[in-house]
């Protein structure tokens, strides 16, 4: 195949691979991440930047990982306030001819040619989204893990919505015609959650933690029991409590 590919185009191939790869071994030990989004151009008086920074803060404090797009604006808010907390504090920045300059608080940094191997780094490494008022770039974040979800492509995660003044209109409108049209369904809005509370977005998040980790402990039984059968012992059910199900270790065959 690659033969067939001329000059330029098998190299491009090459760098895509790269940096999935190289995606893949950095971000490869994270656990309990949750993605923040939103605008590059919001500063840091505005009330949208003081809570983003402020979610991360009380995420991180909870052992949460916070990965953003790394550059200013909403995404340097969220990345401060897991830095100042002394949490994970991951950046996937991108190459743009303009806004994109990454911020200084991270204690993980990447950088992304092609949007869409940055956008499997977040899709893949995220526990949960958060999207803060922003532009096309936060709302194509926002839909595109709506459709994973919707569509069963990745496993539930919940959705957050920060800022009702912000998003009501959209959602409103998501609510009237495209119900209206027959295209959603209402079920779909129990993906979606809008909020203006701080302390929800945290409750949220840790109860989906809850949630994951005792799926992943019964399925770490479940393989146990199917590989060793009645070799299987009561007591490593006791190890798996006290070890694995707190830092969603999950056994592999």
């Amino acid at each position: 195949m690659i033969e067939d590919l001329k000059g330029d185009e098998s190299w491009r191939l090459f760098r895509i691979i790269s940096e999935f790869t190289e995606g893949f071994d950095t971000l490869g030990g994270v656990n309990f991440a949750i993605s923040i989004f939103g605008s590059a151009r919001t500063p840091r008086t505005d009330h949208y930047y003081k809570r983003a920074r402020k979610i991360a803060a009380k995420l991180a404090k909870q052992e949460f990982a916070i990965i953003t797009g790394g550059g200013p604006g909403i995404m340097e808010a969220a990345n401060k306030g897991a830095f100042e907390s002394k949490g994970q504090s991951i950046g996937l920045n991108i190459e743009l001819p303009f806004e994109q300059v990454a911020n200084k608080y991270q204690t993980v940094s990447m950088d992304f040619r092609y949007f869409f191997a940055r956008k499997v780094m977040f899709v893949k490494y995220s526990m949960g989204y958060v999207c803060m008022p922003g532009g096309f770039g936060t709302l194509d974040e926002f839909f595109e893990a709506l459709t994973l979800v919707q569509t069963s492509k990745i496993y539930s995660l919940p959705i957050v919505l920060f800022g009702s003044d912000f998003w009501g209109g959209l959602v409103e409108w998501l609510r009237t015609r495209l119900i209206q049209q027959g295209v959603i369904s209402i079920d779909d809005f129990n993906l979606i959650t809008v909020t203006d509370d701080v302390d929800e977005v945290v409750e949220i998040f840790t109860k989906h933690r809850r949630w994951k980790q005792e799926q992943i402990h019964e399925s770490n039984i479940e393989l146990l029991r199917e590989n060793y059968g009645d070799e299987f012992q009561p007591e490593w059910t006791e190890i798996l409590e006290r070890i694995c199900k707190p830092r969603g270790i999950q056994f592999t065959k």
